[in-house]
Order: structure tokens, then sequence, then C-alpha cells
């Protein structure tokens, strides 16, 4: 009964995360009703409530969601690359192209901040930042990167993906501002090798 009951709780927070991720991409999170959103997954407010608190806990759900699913990507992505260091400039690229995504771009990089505060302290972003300090160390090990701290150093490149991706979501002109905020990332980057490539 226990397990039942469970399993129904967790049905409905997977169908209210998805049907605010389509509402939020399409209407944007202000405009977003949530008794249209209930409605459409066969649910109540109470529903809502129960699972996320407000309107605004769906949203840090629905934006965990889709910024965990964004770091798998770069990671998948980064992992193609036989060279760890390559890999690791691959992972934050992918990440910065991401904000050409509309989805993305409204939710996370748009709503998100707006409505989340400081991206740097969602819970997502801190499991991007372990990962990512746990591969500077790695680089650091193998005498590839500089021996810096590496909880700075992967701060600074997580925050550089973060905010050239929060960059090119707010431009007028996203296309023009992605490959310099690219090559910018990349230059910067290149300042933490042993030996510059």
């Amino acid at each position: 009964m226990a397990r039942r009951r469970q399993e129904t709780m967790e049905e409905n927070r997977g169908k209210l995360i998805a049907a605010a991720r389509k509402a939020f991409a399409e209407k944007g999170y202000s405009t977003a009703s949530m008794d249209e959103l209930t409605a459409s997954v066969g649910l109540t407010r109470g529903a809502l409530y129960h699972n996320f608190g407000d309107k605004r806990g769906l949203m840090a759900a629905v934006v965990d969601q889709i910024d965990t699913e964004m770091a798998s990507r770069a990671q998948r992505i980064g992992a193609r690359s036989a060279d760890a260091w390559l890999g690791m400039l691959a992972e934050g690229v992918a990440y910065i192209e991401m904000a050409l995504d509309p989805e993305v771009q409204r939710i996370v990089l748009l709503d998100g901040p707006a409505v989340l505060g400081d991206p740097s302290q969602w819970p997502s972003q801190g499991r991007c930042l372990q990962v990512t300090k746990q591969a500077v160390e790695r680089l650091i090990e193998q005498g590839v990167v500089k021996p810096l701290d590496a909880e700075a150093v992967a701060r600074l490149l997580s925050g550089g993906a973060l905010n050239a991706a929060l960059w090119i979501a707010a431009s007028d002109r996203p296309q023009e501002v992605l490959p310099k905020a690219t090559e910018a990332f990349l230059a910067l980057a290149s300042g933490l090798l042993v030996k510059a490539t």
C-alpha cells in the first residue's frame, strides 16, 4: 500500500514537472497558469503544493532537471575526446552552445535566475562544480594544469561557461555572441595550462 502511494506520488511529480516544463518554455514562468498546468495532467493545485510547495518550487524542479540534462549532455560531448584537457574544454563549450536552445534559454538562463536567484547557488550547478573540480584535480596531478587551487580553477571555468551562456541568452543577437563567448572562454582557459598549446 505504502509502495503504491509512493509510486503515485512520483508519477504525479513527474507529470507536473513535464507539464511545467512545457508551459514555462511556451509561455514563460510569469504567464504560465498553475490551474491550466495542473488541469492538463488531471491533477489539482493541491498536488502541486504537496509536491513542490508553490510555483517557485516547481520552477526549481524544472530548472534542476534541465540543467542536469545540460551537464550530462556536455559531459558526453567532453568524453568523446581522448585528451582530458580538451574534453573538459569541449564540455564548457557545449554548455555555452546550449544557450541557443529556446527551452534552455527561456527556462534556465532567463527565467531561472529571475525567479530562483544566483545560478551558482543552484544544486545542479553545485554538482557540476564538483565534477569540474575533480577533473581539474586530475589535470593538476598529471601536470597539465598549473598547480593552482582546484576549487578556484573549477569555479572560474564553470562560472565562465555559465556567464557566457547567460550573456548569449540575454543578447538580441545570440548567434553573433556565441563565437565571441566561445573564443574568449577558450583563451582564458588556456592560461591555466602548464605549457601553452
